[in-house]
């Protein structure tokens, strides 16, 4: 299994219409807005390398409000315990699962 973490800028006003759009896209797991230069991250799980190209180039070129993409490829995955955790940061232990 291939994961890959991909970093959206958006257009600012729609912003929630592409996350929608990309949790929608085939191979995209997870979507979150963050905050900083970037405005959501897309994790995908892949079958194999090659589907990356499929889905970036083939849907999300096509996502209306993505302003600019950037990929990265995950070399190993850690506990997902763990992962898990990291995105809960402030949050309280009924909204962590």
């Amino acid at each position: 299994m291939v994961t890959a973490i991909v970093l959206v800028q958006a257009e600012r006003h729609l912003i929630p219409e592409t996350a929608e759009a990309l949790a929608g896209v085939p191979s995209v797991r997870e979507v979150y807005s963050v905050t900083g230069e970037w405005d959501i991250v897309a994790i995908l799980k892949l079958s194999r390398y090659d589907d990356l190209d499929d889905v970036v180039t083939g849907h999300l070129r096509k996502v209306a409000g993505i302003l600019r993409t950037q990929t990265m490829l995950a070399f190993r995955t850690y506990s997902e315990d763990l992962l898990d955790q990291g995105f809960g940061v402030g949050l309280d232990e009924s909204q962590q699962r």
